[in-house]
C-alpha cells in the first residue's frame, strides 16, 4: 500500500497544482477525468469547486458585513490532548494530521484563532461537503416551525413523485433524522455502492462509458427501494437529504441556493458569496453541494449557538435551535455503530453529542465541521481535504474530537 503523502509534502502551492499559465500537463486538475477527486489534488479542488462544476450562486446581499471583535490566543497551538487511540499530540500537530485548510475558533463572540493553509485563503469559498445538510435540516425545521411542513406526513404528501419508491411509506420525520429502511450504500470504499450512481446522477462525477442510469437527482431518487423498516435505527444516507431538499424546495417554491440567501445569508451578513453544485437541470446538491468561506461558516455556527439570534435580529426561530439541540433518540443511533460517536443522536441533520458541552455539530466526508459547544460559548468551525471519506468511525473523530474537547476544557471547562 502507498504511503499518503502528510499535509506539508500534499500541500498544492507545493505541488503546483494549476499554477503557470496554462499548468504543466501533469499538474492540471479536471472534473471530466475525476482527477479533481483524487487525492493530493483534492487539497486544491476542494476550493475551486466552481472553476469544475456547475453552480448556482448564494447572494451575500449588499449590506455591510457582520464584523467579529478579535482577541488572538497564542496559547491555543499548545494546548495537549490524547487521541482516541492513544497517541499524546498538540493542537497545532493536529491541525496537520486533519489535513486541515482553514480553521476558526470564535469564543463568546471574538475571533481567537484563525489559521488557513493550501489552497484555501479567508475570501474562498470551500466545499462543505454534508455540512451542506444542516443548512438543508435547518431550513426544512423552520418550514416545520411555520406550519408548512408536517413532519407526520408521509413523503408522497409532499412528492407524488415518490409513490413507489423507498419513501412512499417513510414519512417526513424519519427522513428528517436519517430513520429510513432504504437500499443506500454510503461505503465509499464500495465502487458498487449506491452512493456512486447518485453522484453521477448529481453531475458530481463523471458517467463512466456506456452509462445509461438517471442523469438527475430527482431521477436517481425514484429508483430507490425499500430495505428494513422505517424509523427503528439511524443510517447516514445522502438520498434522504436529497430527498428532504426536494421537500423544501417544492414546499417552499423556492431554490435552495435562493432559500438558503434570503433566510440565511443576507441576514447574517457574510462576506462571501456562497454557491452550490447542480446537476444537469440546475437542481441544487441539497446533501453535500455547498462551498462557502470559512469565516462565513463560524457565522452560521455563532448563530446557532446563540439561539438563532445574531447580527442584531431573530433569525432562525429559537425553538427550532432547540428542537435541534435536544437531539433524538441515541438507542437508535447506536444501531448504526458508529463506534467513535457513542451517546450521540442525529436531529434535523445535525449531529447531537449529548455531552455535558451540549456540543453538537455538522460534518463533512473530509474533515469539515462546524463544532458548537453551548456551555463554553465557544465554536470551531473547519474546513479540511482529509484524503479518507468517513463520517463517524474515520481517522478524523479520533483526532478531532479529543481536540476540540480540549480546546473547551483549556478555556475554562
Amino acid at each position: 500500500m502507498t504511503k499518503l503523502l502528510d499535509a506539508a509534502a500534499s500541500d498544492p502551492k507545493m505541488l503546483k497544482l494549476m499554477q503557470d499559465f496554462p499548468p504543466a500537463p501533469d499538474k492540471v486538475v479536471r472534473f471530466d477525468n475525476d482527477t479533481s477527486w483524487m487525492f493530493p489534488n483534492t487539497r486544491w479542488s476542494f476550493s475551486h469547486q466552481r472553476e469544475i462544476a456547475a453552480t448556482a450562486n448564494i447572494w451575500r446581499g449588499n449590506k455591510q458585513p457582520s464584523e467579529f471583535p478579535r482577541e488572538h490566543r497564542k496559547d491555543i497551538d499548545a494546548i495537549t490532548f490524547t487521541t482516541m487511540d492513544g497517541r499524546s499530540m498538540t493542537w497545532e500537530q493536529s491541525l496537520a494530521e486533519n489535513y486541515t485548510d482553514g480553521i476558526v475558533i470564535l469564543h463568546k463572540g471574538r475571533i481567537i484563532y484563525e489559521k488557513y493553509f493550501g489552497a484555501l485563503e479567508a475570501h474562498i469559498p470551500h466545499v462543505a461537503m454534508s455540512v451542506t445538510k444542516s443548512f438543508t435540516g435547518l431550513l426544512a425545521a423552520m418550514l416545520q416551525h411555520e406550519g408548512k411542513i408536517d413532519p407526520t406526513k408521509l413523503v408522497p404528501h409532499y412528492i407524488p413523485e415518490m409513490k413507489g419508491t423507498a419513501y412512499e411509506d417513510a414519512t417526513v420525520r424519519q427522513v428528517m433524522d436519517m430513520t429510513v429502511g432504504v437500499k443506500y450504500s454510503e461505503t465509499y470504499t464500495d465502487p458498487h455502492a449506491e452512493i456512486w450512481a447518485y453522484a453521477v446522477a448529481a453531475a458530481a462525477k463523471v458517467a463512466p462509458k456506456g452509462y445509461a442510469g438517471p442523469d438527475t437527482i430527482f431521477d436517481f431518487l425514484r429508483t430507490l427501494k425499500k430495505e428494513g423498516d422505517h424509523g427503528e435505527a439511524f443510517a447516514y444516507k445522502t438520498c434522504n437529504t436529497e430527498v428532504l431538499g426536494w421537500i423544501v424546495q417544492r414546499v417552499a417554491g423556492t431554490h435552495l441556493a435562493e432559500l438558503i440567501s434570503q433566510r440565511l445569508w443576507q441576514k447574517l451578513g457574510v462576506e462571501e458569496n456562497a454557491y452550490i453544485l447542480v446537476d444537469r437541470v440546475g437542481m441544487p446538491v441539497s446533501g453535500g453541494g455547498m462551498s462557502l468561506a470559512l469565516r462565513d461558516l463560524a457565522r452560521f455556527a455563532e448563530m446557532m449557538r446563540l439561539g438563532g439570534a445574531f447580527n442584531g435580529q431573530q433569525i432562525v426561530p429559537e425553538a427550532v435551535v432547540a428542537d435541534i439541540t435536544r437531539g433524538a433518540s441515541p438507542k437508535d443511533f447506536a444501531k448504526a455503530g458508529l463506534q467513535t460517536l457513542p451517546g450521540w443522536s442525529y436531529r434535523h441533520q445535525w449531529w447531537v453529542s449529548h455531552n455535558n458541552l451540549g456540543a453538537y455539530s455538522a460534518r463533512g466526508i473530509h474533515g469539515q465541521a462546524a463544532w458548537i459547544a453551548p456551555s463554553i460559548d465557544l465554536v470551531i468551525a473547519r474546513f479540511a481535504s482529509h484524503p479518507t471519506a468517513a463520517n463517524g468511525n474515520g481517522p478524523l473523530d479520533v483526532v478531532s474530537l479529543p481536540a476540540y474537547t480540549a480546546v473547551a476544557s483549556h478555556l475554562g471547562v
